[in-house]
């Protein structure tokens, strides 16, 4: 017996002396280490050793939560007895209890994300400091913000009153370099990652200490741009980030809430059609990959928005239950969610087809607006004209609506990031303002 088992079973001793209706137990258990230089000094070592237990006790429709570092037998009674007391004490809420039964995860599939990595402080730094040094080798890199290495290994365990018990296991590791470029008085910052479940897919120090001075590089001699509307282009690395904002406006508590640039959209176009948004949770060895959610539910696949049309809305159980609809399995959010299209292009044939417009690479702040849709800020990027990328800019501002920013997606690539929980590739959107001087 494992010791998250154990310390499963002693909690569910503790739970027997208490009158409760239902009860769901979520147990994890970490290691790792992080590693960060900058120009070439140790700068941390840390090594992480984590442990959690965390309990929802029902009495009735009534739910108490408490949570605990301490696994010790006195550590979980008291969290326990806290919880109950919670339940007991507070109000009633008809939407409270656990998800039905036979959509528990009872036989959760083996998604082969458990890649442990024996990774020394030694060996940490030394890959942290190869990384910065390919980067700092590199003409025109002035100076470093750092490089750094880390790896996570852990086990996550959810057990409830309908005799489930579901054990994941996963490791992620990754690699980073961030560096300065000079030119004149022109100084611009960029990075670079590289981040896997196994530590042999990870990109080499070389990849991402060069690739991290390159993009510094590109930014150099950036100018600002004059007021306009314009097509614009992200890439991979931000283009996910629209979509996980349809996403989130889907969700069911914003549903349930009213506070959704996309309230009562079942079966409306959101996107034009030829787009959907697929999730595929039980895809292995993928990062974002999950076989239950945070109520036990089996993941499934599943499409959200079906050649542009809403096909369901992203629920939890308890935001299930408020709206009278049935579970999504995405209570902790969605996993490994794929855009797709019918466009057949790359990047490069996107700059051409654009002719002229902007290409964004970088976003600052937060002017998200998930209630209004409204959406503006802060970009770094490329201007293009006459089908090719002129030069890059900086102090500009870009804005729009989300609901008009999806519907106005003209082409998405095939360049897609596969670091990322949602995976898609670069997507041109057919006009936005520009606030530049």
């Amino acid at each position: 017996m494992s010791s998250l088992e154990k310390t499963l079973q002693l909690a569910i001793d503790s739970l027997n002396k208490y009158d409760v209706t239902d009860y769901e137990i979520s147990l994890s258990s970490g290691s790792g280490v992080s590693t960060a230089v900058r120009l070439g000094k140790v700068e941390t070592l840390e090594y992480h050793l984590d442990k959690s237990f965390d309990i929802n006790i029902y009495i009735g429709h009534k739910k108490g939560h408490a949570s605990s570092v301490d696994l010790s037998k006195n550590g979980i009674g008291k969290t326990i007895e806290s919880a109950y007391l919670i339940a007991k004490y507070t109000q009633d809420d008809p939407f409270n209890g656990l998800a039905p039964k036979e959509l528990m995860a009872y036989n959760a599939p083996d998604l082969d994300l458990y890649y442990p990595w024996d990774l020394d402080s030694s060996h940490s730094i030394d890959l942290a400091k190869q990384c910065e040094e390919y980067a700092l080798n590199t003409p025109e890199i002035d100076n470093s913000d750092g490089s750094e290495v880390s790896s996570f290994q852990g086990k996550s365990l959810y057990a409830n009153s309908n005799d489930l018990v579901a054990l994941q296991k996963s490791a992620k590791h990754s690699l980073h370099c961030s560096v300065i470029a000079k030119r004149g008085n022109d100084m611009q910052t960029a990075y670079e990652y590289s981040t896997a479940l196994d530590s042999n897919d990870l990109q080499s120090a070389e990849y991402v200490g060069t690739q991290a001075a390159k993009l510094a590089i590109d930014k150099l001699d950036a100018r600002s741009l004059e007021s306009q509307r314009c097509p614009v282009i992200f890439t991979p690395r931000l283009s996910g980030g629209l979509f996980s904002q349809l996403l989130g406006a889907l969700g069911g508590s914003r549903q349930y809430k009213k506070s959704t640039f996309l309230l009562n959209s079942l079966d409306k176009l959101v996107m034009p059609e030829g787009i959907s948004l697929l999730e595929n949770p039980l895809v292995k060895k993928t990062i974002g990959a999950k076989a239950f959610d945070r109520d036990g539910v089996l993941k499934r696949r599943q499409y959200f928005v079906e050649d542009g049309r809403v096909k369901s809305y992203v629920l939890g159980q308890y935001s299930a239950n408020q709206l009278d609809l049935s579970t999504t399995a995405n209570s902790g959010g969605v996993n490994n969610v794929i855009v797709e299209h019918s466009f057949n292009t790359d990047l490069n044939d996107m700059i051409k087809d654009m002719h002229k417009g902007l290409i964004v690479t970088e976003l600052m702040g937060q002017g998200v607006n998930t209630t209004t849709g409204n959406y503006s800020r802060g970009a770094l990027g490329f201007w293009v004209e006459n089908g090719k990328i002129q030069y890059p800019v900086s102090g500009i501002t870009i804005a729009g609506n989300l609901k008009d920013m999806l519907l106005g997606i003209n082409s998405i690539g095939a360049d897609i990031d596969n670091r990322n929980n949602i995976k898609v590739g670069s997507v041109m959107i057919n006009e936005m303002t520009i606030a530049g001087e």
